[in-house]
């Protein structure tokens, strides 16, 4: 994941030099000058995520990644991104108030924060399974799993191209690497059937109305935000799977989850710098007026097709791996 993360990040900042480079001599804009350290610390805040060690450490690369992305959702300032950047904050904040509290109730139990020493102390104390309900409520808020997605399409459709890119392949990732750290690390051994099965059966709904809602869309833009919504549900698939028996089943769950998330990441970003090249090309992204794109933009657009394809799971692409 890290090394997606950097190829991601990469692959973004080449396509941002167009819409926030400097030329040599040339004043620096205010977008530029926020674009850019945003983009390293989100970098930073995903890598925190994937090797911090213990729960509070966890705690601040969420609460950076939080505070990174908000800005980088209202760069242009308009009063739509402006309200779509305070509705992600509102469910943001209100997903670390619920995570916070759970890491304090797990401090109070265990006297820990270590998720290798948790693994062995936690026994099903009801302390820590309700610490554990709070903050996967509030990792689910940040991961914009339905219904608790109404902040993604408006955040992700409304910001700038190369902004929108990381947002989607990366940034709802962070949570959700989040939710299985602590399922499969602090939680390592305790089952609960039950719970995945919840989490599974909102990760089919989020597919199926996700995709739904994705193809009423008028904007190429929305269309491939609300996608994101759907391609949310098959990551959370993988928990009844992780606590199946026999084990083979879950090495499985593993890997599917992990290609799963690594495809998604670069065909996400990719959908997203495609759909800012028509959209600045044409002046617009309403579906009904980018007829012609083919011609005008043969790359653009097949890189917008694989992408798709990716999505959709066909040979031999990563999301049929």
């Amino acid at each position: 994941m890290m090394v997606t993360t950097a190829l991601v990040i990469g692959a973004t900042a080449i396509f941002a030099r167009g819409d926030f480079g400097t030329a040599p001599g040339a004043p620096e804009t205010r977008r530029a000058f926020a674009f850019w350290p945003l983009l390293l610390a989100l970098w930073g805040a995903i890598n925190l995520l994937l090797v911090a060690g213990d729960l509070f450490t966890l705690y601040v690369g969420l609460e950076l990644l939080t505070f990174v992305a908000m800005p980088l959702v209202c760069l242009d300032g308009s009063r739509a991104t402006l309200e779509a950047a305070l509705r992600y904050l509102m469910f943001a904040l209100l997903g670390s108030v619920l995570y916070l509290l759970g890491v304090a109730l797990i401090y109070g139990a265990c006297g820990t924060l270590d998720i290798v020493l948790l693994s062995g102390r936690v026994a099903g104390q009801p302390a820590v399974l309700l610490a554990v309900a709070l903050m996967t409520a509030g990792l689910l808020a940040k991961t914009a799993l339905l219904p608790l997605h109404l902040w993604l399409p408006p955040a992700h459709a409304g910001a700038p191209a190369a902004a929108s890119a990381v947002l989607s392949a990366l940034v709802v990732k962070g949570s959700f690497v989040l939710v299985l750290r602590l399922w499969f690390g602090v939680m390592a051994g305790q089952p609960m059937p039950a719970a995945a099965q919840i989490l599974a059966g909102l990760g089919a709904a989020a597919i199926l109305l996700g995709s739904v809602a994705a193809l009423a869309q008028p904007r190429l833009k929305l269309l491939v935000a609300y996608s994101t919504v759907a391609q949310i549900g098959y990551l959370f698939l993988m928990f009844p799977l992780l606590a199946a028996v026999p084990s083979d089943v879950a090495a499985k769950a593993w890997t599917g989850g992990v290609v799963q998330a690594v495809s998604h990441a670069f065909a996400k970003a990719a959908m997203f710098l495609a759909a800012g090249i028509m959209a600045a090309r044409f002046g617009h992204d309403r579906i009904a007026g980018i007829g012609g794109a083919a011609r005008a933009l043969p790359v653009t657009l097949l890189t917008f097709g694989l992408s798709g394809l990716s999505l959709m799971g066909a040979p031999p692409s990563g999301g049929f791996a």
